[in-house]
């Protein structure tokens, strides 16, 4: 594999996959350009070394059919501005061979939505997976999504992914395409790299104490998670709606908070780990609970065993967070990934920015901070401190399969590990 930082792109043309699936309001307009500002340093090297780009992304789920409200079209401009250059616009992803050709070093070109070819995902479109036909019809995806990458291949001298958010997924653009190009002509984008050093940096570097925060609404989403940190944390705060289904296994009222029944087990299976492995769990001891989920909810703080009916746990309560706040201090590595609360409302953001400001302060005084999964991000973001933590991660689905240990697709198919 070669090294992005070292490789001269003078006279290359270089097929780059980006992650531009930027959320557009309902005129089309960019309302966070965050992955675009991201996916500069790699494009700009390659522009400034003298190269010619191609750029190809997905945009939301078009289930291989064009849908012109998902089209890249939209976000030309945008990308223009951003690097300072015009760019042109091939309207088929497929079928861009000519408009390839008459790149010139400096030059732009931005793919139609992958996603507009059900060959890019690699599912069989039309058939469902019951059918005594889907096997075959698999079978001949594959081979046309070795086709389609092969397309994509023959536009340019060089591949480089720095598509961090779609890694875990091996899609013709993300994996496939790596076996069309020798290993001196493809390479990680700087993006990409500090995305498996944070990685790394958690999970193999660890500086001790090392405590993770995981958070959001259910514990099923996280088993796996939670299970691969259970061998490498000293403290793990479980934290969000997920704190109802722990507090109901144990025995307690919860009222109308949100829980996962068919996960009690679970829950208390993931205690006693924690006791085997010699883990502090921190699960939250109140709540501020409402009476409504809705920013003007009447409040009241309670415990979260004994939360009155008609009221819902929405956002951690003072206890908790001095709990968390005594688990976060201390640590030299943090990961953080998912919200302790209903944070989008002001209201019961408390709990949140709480764990926010805790892990800020924390890595002011030297500690290594992993901000990672949409909502976390979004609850920096939004406080305003995304540039106080170490690292704030862009992959939602592809980090914590990171986490969990699982080997990336997108990248394995470019670093071969």
């Amino acid at each position: 594999m070669a090294k992005i930082e070292n490789y001269n792109f003078n006279g290359k043309k270089a097929i780059v996959r980006v992650d531009f699936n930027v959320p557009l309001d309902e005129n089309g307009n960019i309302t966070d350009d965050t992955r675009i500002r991201g996916a500069l340093p790699t494009l700009k090297k390659i522009l400034e070394d003298g190269g010619s780009l191609i750029l190809m992304s997905h945009m939301g789920k078009p289930k291989g059919k064009v849908n012109m409200k998902l089209s890249l079209s939209q976000i030309k401009d945008a990308v223009a501005k951003a690097l300072g250059r015009d760019v042109k616009f091939a309207p088929d992803c497929a079928k861009a061979s000519e408009a390839a050709k008459e790149l010139k070093p400096g030059e732009v070109l931005l793919l139609e939505n992958l996603r507009f070819y059900p060959e890019e995902e690699g599912k069989p479109v039309g058939i469902d997976k019951a059918d005594p036909a889907y096997d075959d019809a698999k079978k001949a995806m594959k081979e046309s999504q070795k086709e389609f990458a092969k397309i994509l291949a023959s536009y340019a001298d060089v591949y480089v992914n720095d598509a961090f958010g779609t890694a875990h997924r091996r899609h013709a653009s993300t994996a496939v395409i790596a076996d069309y190009f020798n290993e001196d002509s493809k390479m990680l984008g700087f993006l990409m790299e500090k995305e498996v050093k944070a990685v790394d940096n958690i999970l193999k570097d660890i500086n001790r104490p090392f405590t993770a925060i995981m958070g959001g609404s259910k514990v099923s989403t996280k088993i796996g998670i939670i299970e691969n940190l259970m061998d490498k944390v000293d403290n793990l705060i479980l934290c969000g709606g997920m704190t109802f289904t722990f507090a109901k296994a144990r025995g307690g009222k919860i009222g109308q908070s949100i829980v996962e029944d068919d996960k009690l087990d679970l829950a208390l299976h993931i205690i006693e780990l924690a006791k085997q492995k010699g883990v502090n769990l921190v699960l939250g001891t109140d709540c501020v609970a409402g009476d409504k989920f809705s920013n003007d909810a009447n409040q009241q703080v309670c415990s979260v065993m004994d939360i009155p009916e008609g009221w819902e746990g929405m956002d951690a309560g003072p206890d908790s967070i001095i709990a968390f706040r005594n688990a976060i201090l201390p640590a030299k590595t943090i990961l953080w990934n998912g919200p302790a609360g209903v944070f989008e409302f002001d209201a019961f953001a408390r709990g949140s920015k709480a764990i926010a400001e805790a892990i800020v302060e924390a890595t002011a005084n030297g500690a290594f901070s992993l901000v990672g999964g949409g909502d976390s991000v979004a609850c920096v973001n939004k406080f305003g401190m995304a540039d106080k933590v170490s690292y704030v991660s862009t992959g939602g689905g592809a980090l914590l399969e990171a986490i969990e240990g699982k080997t990336l697709p997108g990248v394995a198919a470019v670093s071969g590990k």
